[in-house]
């Protein structure tokens, strides 16, 4: 039976017949289209929430406290969001995180016309935080469900399409709505998205997880010889401690994901702080406005946009290890560039670049992890990979900027840019390098 099973997602990671287009499957084409419309709600919110709170208290300081706070409650909620996705009816908790979070968003403008009590601020948007990760994880588990294995790859590209998009004409349309009406109108809006996606998911097809497993923990390996998939860890139930460990110990075991969590937790220890730089870049280094920096990371989004239309020719044509790998590499060359040009045009092709990059091995990762990850066991895998991985971005970013800030861009961002190159090529001595569609290639004999 592991056997069996072992065959179905080797055939899986390598890719069988795509079967119908994604644009003919009315149920994908209604997922994606909820999924659109959440996202650009997400980008109102990320617009008028720190407006709202600088409106109402002129403070810098306490817009990033409830960006701090926000982030502390996605990051605890990923140490249970991978077994609660793992646990419960994957669709109805996709509902129950859309209209949480309809009601949290909701009740903002709702009492905004009777006061304005920032303290609700405080109170609600950590916790909507809370059910955005839980949405997050949920989201990833659920796309094998509902397109076929060969189809995850460009599934994934279309959905990072949509997200690029709604990050580009989001916030504008958030700053008009707020303008005219208010940001806490501008926060109804992205409540009223939430409401609409929890009715639409309910007419949404999605497969149902396979049960786990219950004997494969003896003999999963044939009893003989290395085999190119991890030992199953499905079966470890208990606190939440131990299922996290269990999608931890499912990254650890398997000889693409380890060393791909390894690197990508090096990797967003250097690059979190980017974008940070090149606002400070823009605006100190070169003296341009507001509207120069919306212009430059406009551009960047675009990139990541790009990055949709070619990741699946590429993997196809290059392999995953390859793919991943040039991405990274091509992107710590761009890293480097940032503090080489002073033209706001080249700053901006060179963001266009870095997002493309980050978009590319972006798609590729969460796709392998789609493809090579026991279903009932996704959610798990999912949580722990993000969690390891995002776990230094904040200390990477705060000692990426005070570094920026003491010696200056240049200096610091050719240091990055060539220590992200060392990374993403040290990969090749790795199973990623080796590996073509998710499995090590030169484990393929193994018995």
């Amino acid at each position: 039976m592991a056997r069996r099973d072992m065959s179905r997602r080797t055939r899986t990671a390598a890719g069988p017949a795509p079967g119908p287009s994604l644009w003919a499957d009315s149920n994908y084409l209604l997922f994606l289209a909820l999924q659109a419309l959440s996202a650009l709600g997400d980008s109102f919110s990320h617009v008028a929430i720190p407006l709202l709170v600088l409106h109402e208290t002129g403070s810098l300081a306490q817009m990033g406290l409830v960006t701090g706070l926000t982030g502390v409650a996605s990051i605890v909620t990923g140490l249970f969001a991978g077994v609660v996705a793992d646990r419960v009816d994957r669709r109805r908790l996709i509902v129950v995180t859309d209209v949480a979070r309809c009601l949290l968003y909701g009740l903002i403008p709702l009492v905004w016309l009777f006061a304005t009590p920032v303290w609700l601020v405080y109170a609600v948007v950590p916790v909507a935080g809370v059910f955005a990760m839980l949405f997050q994880v949920t989201y990833v588990t659920v796309v094998p469900g509902i397109v076929a294995p060969g189809q995850i790859l460009k599934a994934n590209s279309h959905l990072y399409g949509t997200y690029a998009v709604a990050g580009a004409g989001g916030p504008m349309l958030a700053g008009l709505v707020a303008a005219a009406l208010g940001p806490a109108a501008a926060i109804g809006i992205d409540a009223a998205t939430f409401a609409v996606s929890a009715v639409g998911i309910l007419f949404v097809r999605i497969r149902a997880a396979a049960p786990p497993p219950e004997t494969e923990a003896e003999g999963a390996r044939g009893g003989s010889g290395p085999s190119d998939e991890p030992a199953p860890v499905e079966a470890e139930r208990g606190g939440v401690r131990e299922e996290f460990l269990a999608g931890a110990r499912f990254l650890w075991r398997h000889p693409v994901l380890r060393p791909l969590t390894v690197l990508l937790t090096l990797l967003i220890f250097l690059t979190a702080g980017m974008t940070d730089v090149i606002i400070y870049r823009v605006k100190e280094d070169l003296g341009h406005g507001d509207g120069t920096v919306g212009y430059v990371l406009t551009a960047g989004t675009l990139g990541t946009l790009a990055a949709t239309f070619v990741v699946a020719r590429l993997r196809g044509r290059l392999g995953f290890g390859v793919s991943w790998i040039g991405a990274h590499a091509l992107g710590g060359v761009a890293v480097a560039c940032l503090g080489l040009s002073g033209s706001v045009p080249v700053l901006a092709f060179i963001a266009a670049g870095m997002l493309f990059c980050t978009g590319v091995g972006g798609i590729n990762s969460m796709s392998l992890r789609q493809e090579v990850t026991p279903s009932h066991l996704l959610g798990r895998v999912t949580s722990a990979f993000w969690t390891i991985h995002n776990a230094l971005g904040p200390v990477g970013a705060a000692v990426v900027t005070l570094a920026a800030g003491v010696w200056g861009v240049r200096p610091v961002c050719l240091v990055v840019g060539l220590c992200a190159v060392v990374i993403a090529l040290t990969g090749t001595l790795t199973g990623i390098g080796r590996a073509r569609t998710g499995r090590v290639e030169g484990d393929r004999a193994a018995p």
